[in-house]
């Protein structure tokens, strides 16, 4: 039977590739992506599955009630896989209530529609920052029973949603998963991120701003692998539960942009060390085993991953650039289109 699933945030970067995945993947099922395409929302990297039977995309704003209730009566979906988030920390010191709007509100609105229709899942990606920070004592991780700590106005705002996604399951008996995932890189990422962002101005030989000393600890998982996850917690999670996604690649930040500057030929002098960011956290580090006993593994070793994403954007210069000077909005223009009546 065709499964009707709504995902939101399916122009950004884990969105889109999660899309991708599952139109593929699954042709008896049906995508609808939904996403307001702000800055960061890119429907080139769909040009080879616009035409399919099987994928929709409708603009829409998560935080406009009217709208989303409207299209959840219409639509009858039968899952969410809700991505859509304000998700850059730096924007969030510098903007918070559109963090709060887009990730607190936008969510309330969208598990009312998915009670008010008796969705049979809501699956809500969250973020390991919620958790807060780990000291550098590499026997530490976060679990999904770590209390939430955030520490950002951006963690900030995930953790209310994450809140707010359990309290719809436990108030209401919403099905609901949450995951959290660690620091995601692949195909696709927007260039304000540590690795698009050091790749692009390498490629430039521009000067790559890294933060304090560059010794704060990230977990790095591919976005082909964090995919996968989602897959399975979709179909094989237990309802009402959460699950931590990472990829057990622990890196400093300077080590990530050095391993970048040594594929592409580039001297360390590129880099350039900056002020530090406000409240940034030391360490994050992820126990992924409550997911692995659901019969997940991250197939991507960082070293193998990195090269592979690295190699991509080399073959894919012209998305990177007109990302990077917006000109990839000329082709959301001229493409974008409401979903195929079924």
């Amino acid at each position: 039977m065709e499964k009707k699933i709504l995902v939101t945030g399916g122009a950004g970067f884990i969105g889109g590739n999660f899309v991708q995945h599952m139109v593929k993947k699954y042709p008896n099922y049906h995508i609808t992506n939904l996403d307001l395409l702000t800055y960061a929302g890119d429907l080139s990297k769909h040009k080879e599955i616009e035409e399919l039977e099987n994928y929709s995309f409708i603009k829409a704003d998560i935080t406009n009630q009217q709208v989303i209730n409207k299209l959840f009566s219409i639509q009858k979906f039968d899952y969410v896989v809700h991505f859509a988030a304000e998700s850059h920390v730096d924007r969030s010191i510098e903007n918070p209530g559109v963090f709060i709007e887009t990730n607190v509100l936008g969510t309330q609105i969208l598990l009312a529609a998915s009670k008010k229709n008796e969705i049979k899942k809501f699956i809500h990606v969250s973020t390991d920052e919620v958790y807060g920070e780990l000291t550098f004592d590499n026997t530490t991780f976060f679990t999904e029973t770590t209390p939430l700590n955030p520490k950002s106005p951006y963690s900030a705002s995930k953790a209310s949603s994450d809140f707010l996604v359990q309290a719809y399951y436990e108030t209401y008996g919403l099905p609901i998963n949450i995951t959290r995932c660690s620091n995601n890189y692949g195909p696709y990422h927007f260039p304000e991120k540590l690795i698009p962002l050091t790749i692009d101005r390498a490629l430039k030989n521009q000067k790559i701003p890294v933060y304090g000393d560059g010794n704060n600890i990230r977990d790095w998982l591919h976005v082909n692998d964090h995919c996968t996850a989602i897959d399975l917690v979709l179909h094989e999670g237990v309802v009402g539960e959460v699950y931590n996604v990472g990829g057990n690649n622990e890196k400093t930040n300077l080590e990530v942009v050095k391993t970048i500057l040594n594929t592409l030929d580039k001297p360390d002098s590129l880099i350039e060390f900056v002020k530090d960011r406000l409240g940034h956290d030391k360490r994050y580090a992820i126990d992924p085993t409550k997911l692995q006993n659901l019969g997940w593994e991250p197939k991507f070793k960082f070293e193998e991953g990195l090269k592979q994403t690295i190699e991509w954007y080399l073959g894919n210069k012209k998305w990177l650039n007109d990302i990077s000077t917006g000109e990839y909005r000329e082709y959301e223009i001229d493409c974008q289109k409401t979903e195929k009546s079924r």
